[in-house]
């Protein structure tokens, strides 16, 4: 949130942009300067334990996880680490918003967007996912921190605004990814990202880049650019290299996104879910409509125009019969549309679906994939028929192992 900082005592003074790093020293510090003089004196004073140090992120993303340190003198003004504790049930995402090459952006489009986020607000959506990639200079950014800025909602104090780092060839030390988020940060308007993710990881290609990468947002995250830190596109075996790194360091990880969907179940069969849920890290998906297939409204003989027709037109002649499944699904629910059974679907599953919208229209199919449940029945049902299809939509290129 853009309000201004609070603490749980009048006396304490909260930064959002105090160094993570310098706190965790100042605690080891106060630690040993206590022990020493304890033994100083013959009746060691009594030590009243201090209350908890709340920065701006956690009363934003309603966190109570950043403690203070209990040693006596631990400084107020750094807040321990914490993950980010809710983002919501359902979030959107925002690729769409600038990206020209597969969305066909153009800025008349810009006032629609607005009413989009405006009743997406309204609607009680936390997350708004966006990249340093999605547009023109990061024209996605851009439009949500204007947009939020001029937000006439009162919600928009919960909005959660995240982004994604991507690591292109050129950003080679730890300091160009952290004046990356910083640019981010500039973009979305904000003092600090409130959660600022690694786009994909270069393990595949450029293995000698990915240790960069991992110091440049621990780096962030301490400086206070990054307020809770996320992953993308990580499959497991990386998940739980970049795990222990980040462990080490004190930085913990909040979420991980994935492309993940009915036409995409590669996270719960390849153990990406089952290593999230051990680790504790919340699991976003991402394209849960699988760009649009699985809204109803593509077929072999309407594809998706564009990129989106050629890349999955091996998807389109197996789809009829999950789209019949999908609408008796949907149908059991009073009518509920092909697109708001597949987000249902996703969050049924346990995750953080992330679908796009570009009107106000796709937003509120979107928004009515809340208001029901599927069964256990019904999920297997989708999961066989999803099977039959006998093919699935192709995975991000970047995405690891």
């Amino acid at each position: 949130s853009s309000s201004s900082s609070s603490s749980s005592s009048p006396t304490m003074v909260v930064s959002a942009t105090a160094s993570r790093a310098t706190f965790r020293a100042m605690c080891a510090s106060t630690s040993s300067t206590s022990a020493s003089t304890s033994k100083k004196v013959d009746t060691p004073p009594v030590v009243q334990p201090r209350a908890p140090i709340i920065t701006r992120r956690d009363i934003v993303l309603g966190s109570a996880l950043a403690v203070g340190a209990h040693t006596l003198g631990a400084p107020a003004a750094f807040a321990a680490p914490a993950k980010l504790s809710d983002i919501g049930t359902l979030g959107l995402g925002c690729w769409a918003w600038g990206n020209k090459l597969v969305f066909q952006y153009d800025e008349s489009m810009d006032d629609e967007l607005q009413r989009v986020f405006n009743r997406a607000v309204d609607g009680g959506i936390k997350l708004f996912d966006s990249a340093d990639s999605y547009g023109k200079d990061g024209r996605s950014e851009t439009l949500l921190g204007e947009f939020l800025r001029e937000c006439p909602s009162a919600k928009k104090d919960g909005v959660i605004l995240a982004t994604k780092l991507a690591p292109y060839p050129w950003r080679v030390t730890s300091k160009s990814f952290v004046d990356a988020a910083k640019s981010s940060a500039k973009r979305l308007g904000r003092e600090q990202i409130d959660l600022g993710q690694l786009h994909w990881s270069t393990g595949n290609y450029q293995p000698l880049q990915e240790g960069a990468l991992w110091a440049g947002i621990a780096d962030a995250y301490d400086e206070g650019v990054i307020g809770a830190v996320g992953l993308s596109n990580y499959g497991p075996k990386q998940l739980r290299k970049i795990h222990k790194y980040m462990t080490a360091r004190g930085v913990p990880i909040s979420t991980l996104q994935v492309q993940y969907s009915l036409l995409s179940r590669f996270p719960e069969l390849n153990g990406t879910k089952e290593t999230c849920d051990e680790l504790g890290i919340k699991l976003i998906a991402y394209s849960p409509l699988a760009l649009g297939l699985l809204t109803g409204k593509y077929s072999v003989s309407n594809p998706p125009p564009g990129l989106r027709g050629n890349a999955y037109k091996g998807v389109l002649p197996g789809l009829p019969t999950l789209l019949e499944t999908m609408r008796e699904v949907g149908d059991a629910h009073g009518g509920k549309t092909p697109a708001q059974v597949a987000i249902n679907w996703c969050i049924c599953k346990d995750t953080v679906p992330i679908p796009g919208a570009k009107n106000v229209r796709q937003l509120e199919d979107n928004l009515g994939a809340t208001s029901f449940r599927l069964t256990e029945g019904e999920i297997d049902a989708l999961d066989r028929a999803a099977e039959k299809v006998g093919v699935s939509v192709s995975q991000n290129i970047f995405q690891t192992a």
